[in-house]
């Protein structure tokens, strides 16, 4: 206790550190005020039934993601999905079509241009997401809508403002990273989705106490040993690397001596992140958005079961895809060719391989063999909200024993905790740790 409060003050010393970290705070206070701020000309008190279809489904996933604003039909309503969604299009670009493959390679001028592009595929993606989440707003909770407005005005408006406020949620975030602490958009993210943790942590405990069968106190502290081991295993899995030693040649330039450092490449057992999961969760929503049309109800058979997140058939399925995916995904993120060219050029080597295609061929071995592992256990954390839920866990407080969200959280978390380790570090303060170090606190690492 004393060591935390120790740390915080050393924290507080450090001007620079002290700024970013209000910065951060007012920045994330600006777009937590902003999700409860709803458009002009709906009635908040009558948006039950749009409360009701955000509980469960792909637009559950986006409504925590918002951290609420979609089912409250805010200005924020879209948060910063959209240009996630752009993000995403933009890198696989980047694979398939030379001319985004070019501006890779041409560092921080290709990097403005390729980020410019994202901005304006969110905007075109704004513009045809928003008129489809205000038709959906009409059809869930038209008597939330004032019955005095005209329609066409209605959507025209409240597609600009809807628009206005994903590039706004997008502003902050870019805010974030250069004035404040941690990465913006995964900070952003992380807020939306720990802003329900309240909410759901409170409904599980009344649940528990409330029901006679449901195992009372005893039962709920059970589920929260549960999730700190989820939480700790989370942990291995984004902080899990295998270190390649890489050896530099000896140069002698005048009187000074370059190279010979024995540094490593930290090749990550999930490189993938959640990536997989989003993939997988995006082709798994199908079948309900289907049957949604008509009635889920009266599905029987193997549709049933594939629009049911705790049954086998669902869950066997969305294991298979996050597999399927992990290698995709890491494959086309991963070049070992290019990191051997690197290697090659900056005459470095790997001990006993020899430089080229041998150690481009001993890193992809290499990858493929901590690829499967790392998918595997992705897969079971992907899972465990589904067993969460079929022991009796609120779906609310379920999501958070595993899958997207709680992927996000660790790794925003510890990328945070990094950075302002690495602030005190850098100022001859203790890290955050007495013992053991955040991943990166001082590696020497060959960066590819």
């Amino acid at each position: 206790m004393i060591k935390s409060i120790e740390t915080l003050k050393n924290i507080w010393n450090i001007e620079d550190l002290r700024k970013r970290i209000l910065i951060t705070i007012l920045f994330v206070a600006i777009y937590r005020f902003g999700s409860y701020v709803v458009l002009p000309g709906i009635n908040p008190d009558m948006l039950s039934k749009l409360h009701e279809q955000t509980s469960e489904g792909l637009l559950a996933l986006l409504n925590m993601f918002s951290g609420g604003a979609f089912s409250n039909a805010s200005i924020f309503a879209l948060g910063i999905m959209p240009y996630i969604s752009a993000s995403i299009v933009i890198q696989l670009l980047a694979i398939a079509v030379p001319y985004f493959q070019k501006l890779q390679r041409e560092g921080e001028s290709g990097r403005r241009k390729i980020n410019q592009y994202t901005r304006i595929l969110t905007i075109i993606i704004l513009v045809f997401q928003a008129p489809s989440y205000l038709i959906n707003l009409k059809m869930q909770a038209g008597p939330a809508l004032n019955a005095s407005l005209d329609w066409t005005f209605f959507i025209i408006t409240s597609t600009i403002i809807l628009a206005a406020g994903s590039m706004f949620v997008l502003w902050l975030g870019e805010r974030i990273t250069d004035k404040g602490i941690g990465n913006g958009i995964s900070l952003i993210i992380m807020v939306g989705i720990i802003a329900r943790l309240p909410q759901a942590f409170s409904g599980e405990f009344v649940s528990r106490l409330a029901s006679p069968g449901a195992g009372g106190i005893i039962m709920f502290l059970i589920e929260l040993v549960c999730l700190l081991a989820v939480i700790a295993a989370a942990i291995m899995l984004v902080q899990g690397v295998r270190k390649i030693p890489v050896q530099y040649a000896k140069r002698i330039v005048g009187n000074k001596q370059y190279g010979g450092a024995r540094q490593y490449i930290p090749l990550k057992v999930n490189a993938a992140n959640v990536m997989p999961i989003i993939f997988a969760q995006a082709i798994m929503f199908i079948p309900i958005t289907i049957v949604g049309f008509s009635n889920a109800e009266e599905a029987g058979g193997i549709t049933r079961a594939l629009i049911d997140h705790t049954s086998f058939l669902y869950n066997v399925i969305f294991a298979i895809l996050i597999l399927l995916f992990t290698y995709f995904y890491t494959a086309i993120t991963i070049n070992p060719n290019q990191m051997a060219e690197d290697m090659k050029r900056n005459n470095g080597f790997i001990p006993g391989i020899k430089p080229g295609k041998p150690t481009a061929d001993y890193i992809d071995t290499v990858m493929s063999r901590i690829t499967l592992p790392g998918s595997i256990f992705l897969a079971i954390i992907a899972i465990l909200p589904a067993f969460a839920g079929i022991f009796g866990v609120q779906d609310a407080f379920a999501q958070f024993f595993g899958g997207t969200s709680l992927l996000i959280l660790v790794g925003v978390v510890l990328d945070t905790l990094q950075q302002i380790e690495s602030h005190l570090l850098m100022r001859h303060y203790d890290g955050l740790l007495s013992t053991g170090r955040i991943k990166g606190r001082s590696a020497n690492v060959a960066a590819y």
